[in-house]
Order: C-alpha cells, then structure tokens, then sequence
C-alpha cells in the first residue's frame, strides 16, 4: 500500500501561491464526499459552487491527475486539497468495494496511452537504421557549416573591436537565427547571451564561444567523453528511452534542493540529489506548460531509492529517473556533510577543467556564516569566503537566510561557479532543509 506523503509532499506540487491558499480551503472533510484510496489511486467529490461535484483523482506514482473542473492550473486546487486531505489520513482505503466507474476509466485510457507510447517507441527503436544514419549526417554536416560561420563571425567581431558590441546586437541575433537554421540550438542560445553579457566579460564569451565552435569541427577526434560534452552544448539531445536502455546508477539519492523558473512558453524545475553510496551528485530537469506545475517532486530533504541515467559527458551531470523501489523517505536528521568555500571553489575548478563551459557545480557549504560587506554578500567560515552570485536570489531571501543563521554557521546547498554562490537550501541548527527563496 502507498505510504501517505508528507504535507511538505503536497505543497511542493503546487503551481502557485494562489492554489496552494485555495487548496488550504479544501483540505477539510466537510465539501467531500465519496473518497477512497486503492491500489496507488486517491479519489474524491468536491462539492463546488453548481449542482454536480467535481471529480478528483490522483495516480500516485507517477504522479498524475484528473479533475472534472475548468481550472487550467495543474494540479487544480481541488487535487491538491484532496492529497492535503489524505495526507492528514482523512482519507482511508478501501478494501474489496472497488474503484468507481469514471476512476476505473481514467486508469484504463492512462494504461492505453502508456502502451500507445512503447508501441512508438518500439516503432522508432526498428526504423530503418541506414535512413536514421543518412539524417545523423545530414544535421551533423549543417551544424559544422554553421559553426565554422560562427567562428568566422567572431573573428570579425574581435577584428572590428569589442566597443561596438551595442551597434552589432542586431547582427548577432541574425546570427542565432542562422545557428538554428543550422540546428545548432545550443550555439544559438550562447549567441544570444553575448548581446547581454557586460563589455568586462565580452572577450571571455567570445572564446568560450569560439573555443566551442573549434571543438565541434573536429569532435570527431576528441576523447569520447568530451566530444559528447561537445555535442550536448551545441544543441544535440539524447533520448531518455535510450539513455534509460544504458548502464543506470541504483543509489539512495538525497533531495538537496529545487527550484522552478518560469517564463511565458514554460515552467522548469531543477531538482538537485546526491547519492548516499556512491556520493555522485544529479540534476533532474522537469518542465510543465505555463501555469502548471511539472509533475514531478521530491520534497527536499527526503531520500528515494531510484536508478538514474546520466547523460554523457566529461562531468555527467544531468540525469533521467529510471525505476523507482518505494516512495521517497524521510532523510538524515544531519544536514549533508559539505566543504569549506575554498573547497568548493577547488571542487568547481575541477569541474570547468574537464568541462570548459561549465558555468556552475552543485556543492554543500558546511559551517559558513553569511554576511553582508562592502562589495556585497559572502559566506565565510572564517578562514575562506566565497561571493554570493549578484541576482541568483533576492537581496530579502538573504536578509532571511541571515535571520535564519543568526550569527551562527547553517550548512548551505547551491551552484559554485566563477560568479559566485548561488544557494537554493539551508540547514540550521534545527537540522530541517529551509529552501532559499527567489
């Protein structure tokens, strides 16, 4: 039978403050009727404003859901107010009375749609191998011919002088459009980072950029691993059913933090775990459409017993979830053992020499302090420091991150690069992960 999630669990689905307070409304037996909780499926009738009520369901362990209402959020407020509701064991399970007939049909077309896709995907998996070849070569062809203009087009830039980099902007937008004319996404995106990027770091961008574009003229040559570093940042992504068929890493992964950002086309959530075993850090990346929450969560904090496939690379980083064995759990009372500033900036540049366009290392602080000085926030332990990242968090999460500190040394989780710290979750003396707000 499901383990009960956490509170924490449920709110970490939300996809906005709005649900979460109108969810909260809903977390009480008295508009409910008609709940059960069976085989891994949670169920319920919301009394709503009009004569028939809404019909909410949850698949555990996916997660996914279904409710009859118009909202366009994702979970609505009334799933959520139905998992609130179960979370507080509210909700008890049947025994031999059975799913109701719109539940039972729901789980019947999620089967067929799940059997539709592993059908494609056996499909694809026996396509013509030589027409899948001809094609790899095809794109592989135009990548090179854009990223040998690319080089080209840097050369002038540098030739004409970085002080007109504000008059070129147009020009170089014209260039990330031909970059994904080439299919090249990944150049395209760098490309249009330079048009932002400040006239002290231009000439840095130029070579990181330059230096990519060289790579992939000959990535042929490369070792392995870093021609497939090569390939990722230029635009080229692989398959997770493939990389799923791969060698996977069976671990008890840690939940160190999450975050979601979200713009107009897309929400994305970063999920960032470390394994109790193998001590091996990961990052999930999950997407919703806008105003929905990506499915997947993991409460910071807890542990879930999972394979992961990485992606390649000369520092694998970003990872699939493959097979899950039980729900996550409840993690250490201890907050996660972590390094001084000076080894974590040692950690990342060990990182950046395998991965030259590495902007950044997920790494724990142990035992530093936050404090603000004249050039701004730093966290220091005393011996060594390290900045905090200008805009990776509000200039009030660090006043709160001081309050939570108090003068006194918090464990800290958050990205190391050559800009600084940015932290995404914090440890006091409590030892309860408290997440570092936008």
């Amino acid at each position: 039978m499901e383990e009960r999630w956490s509170t924490e669990h449920v709110l970490s689905l939300a996809p906005d403050q709005a649900s979460l307070k109108a969810a909260g409304k809903l977390s009480g037996p008295a508009p409910w009727s008609g709940t059960g909780w069976e085989q891994g499926v949670l169920w319920g009738l919301c009394k709503g404003s009009g004569s028939t009520p809404y019909r909410a369901a949850v698949e555990l362990a996916t997660p996914a859901y279904k409710c009859s209402c118009p909202s366009r959020k994702f979970p609505c407020k009334h799933v959520l107010g139905l998992l609130l509701l179960w979370s507080a064991g509210t909700v008890e399970a049947t025994e031999d009375a059975g799913q109701p007939d719109w539940v039972a049909e729901w789980m019947t077309g999620r089967q067929a749609a799940v059997e539709q896709k592993a059908a494609r995907q056996q499909a694809r998996t026996e396509a013509d191998p030589a027409a899948a070849r001809r094609r790899a070569e095809r794109r592989s062809a135009r990548v090179a011919a854009g990223a040998g203009e690319l080089r080209l087009r840097l050369a002038d830039g540098v030739r004409r002088g970085l002080a007109d980099h504000g008059a070129s902007a147009a020009d170089w937008e014209q260039v990330a459009a031909r970059m994904v004319d080439a299919q090249a996404p990944g150049l395209a995106t760098r490309v249009r980072k330079l048009t932002h990027t400040p006239q002290s770091g231009l000439l840095a961008g130029y070579a990181l950029l330059h230096l990519l574009a060289g790579a992939y003229a000959r990535v042929d040559e490369l070792p392995e691993e870093l021609a497939a570093t090569v390939r990722t940042r230029v635009g080229f992504t692989a398959d997770t059913a493939d990389l799923l068929a791969g060698p996977t890493v069976r671990d008890r992964w840690q939940v160190l933090g999450s975050r979601d950002t979200a713009d107009e086309r897309l929400t994305t959530r970063r999920l960032w775990l470390r394994g109790a075993k193998t001590g091996r850090p990961a990052l999930l990346l999950a997407f919703g459409r806008p105003g929905q929450a990506p499915e997947l969560a993991l409460p910071t904090g807890q542990v879930l017993e999972a394979e992961l496939a990485f992606h390649p690379g000369a520092r694998p980083l970003r990872a699939v979830l493959g097979p899950r064995y039980g729900a996550p759990e409840a993690g250490p009372a201890e907050p996660p053992a972590g390094f001084s500033p000076a080894e974590a900036m040692a950690a990342y540049g060990t990182a950046v020499a395998a991965d030259p366009w590495l902007e950044s290392w997920p790494v724990v602080l142990s035992d530093v302090v936050p404090v603000l000085g004249p050039e701004g926030w730093q966290l220091t332990d005393g011996r060594s420091a390290v900045p905090v990242r200008r805009g990776s968090v509000p200039e009030q999460a660090l006043w709160r991150l001081a309050a939570v500190s108090a003068g006194h040394p918090v464990t800290l989780f958050g990205e190391c690069g050559h800009a600084g710290f940015a932290p995404v979750t914090a440890w006091a003396e409590h030892g309860r992960p408290v997440g570092v707000g936008q």
